[in-house]
């Protein structure tokens, strides 16, 4: 699937010469539809938080996060310094014209960084993210998943919830998904709490990262009854 680009000079155009007079606002609905997402905003913004492009000033987070064992728990365990280092140019990587990749996840108020959460391409056979699919201009043609790691000072105050549908937001009102998928370790009931918190439903058990895991999906016409709801 690869992101929807229009030239916004032609739709207006062809719009205006086929709607006219009291179908004004139809005419506007139409254009905000046509979205050009190589213009798509990045910065996303909560109730307390704020979801940037992550960058390689973002290092020190990951230090904290990915040395710490409670964090990596259920995630494959801690990694190195040099680990963490090599993977920064991956963890920086945009697909889809910015809607695929990694935020950045800090308080709106004081900018302290509490975490990082994720749309990226969920592998199947390999056990972890392939990141030559993330590919500037282009969406995966398989599942997304969202994903999220908060540092432990973190935890237990809602911003993974928060952060979560913030990303869901995103995902369903500004880029062309049609649903986000989840997985977690069965042992790992925070984040199965996390998840159905933020709108998912359990599908039952799926092949991913290389085995057997459990299958949480959320697609944007669920997204949308939610809202209305």
């Amino acid at each position: 699937m690869r992101a929807l680009r229009v030239n916004r000079n032609i739709v207006t155009r062809v719009i205006n010469r086929h709607i006219t007079g009291e179908s004004g606002h139809l005419r506007l609905a139409i254009q905000a539809r046509l979205l050009d997402y190589s213009a798509m905003k990045l910065d996303l913004y909560s109730l307390r938080l704020m979801l940037t492009p992550y960058t390689p000033d973002d290092l020190d987070l990951s230090l904290e996060l990915f040395t710490d064992p409670a964090v990596l728990k259920y995630a494959g365990g801690v990694m190195s310094e040099p680990e963490i280092q090599k993977n920064v140019s991956n963890w920086t990587r945009r697909g889809g014209d910015g809607c695929i990749g990694i935020w950045t996840v800090s308080d709106r108020r004081t900018a302290e960084k509490y975490g990082s959460a994720a749309l990226l391409p969920m592998p199947i056979e390999r056990d972890e993210t392939d990141y030559s699919l993330v590919v500037p201009g282009r969406v995966p043609s398989g599942d997304i998943e969202i994903g999220y790691f908060l540092k432990r000072s973190a935890w237990g105050r809602g911003y993974a919830t928060e952060a979560c549908r913030r990303l869901l937001q995103f995902a369903f009102e500004e880029t062309p998904m049609k649903e986000v998928v989840a997985t977690f370790d069965k042992e790992n009931l925070a984040s199965g709490n996390v998840l159905q918190k933020a709108g998912f439903t359990d599908r039952g058990t799926r092949q991913c990262y290389g085995k057997d895991g459990l299958d949480f999906r959320i697609t944007r016409d669920e997204w949308l009854k939610l809202q209305s709801s």
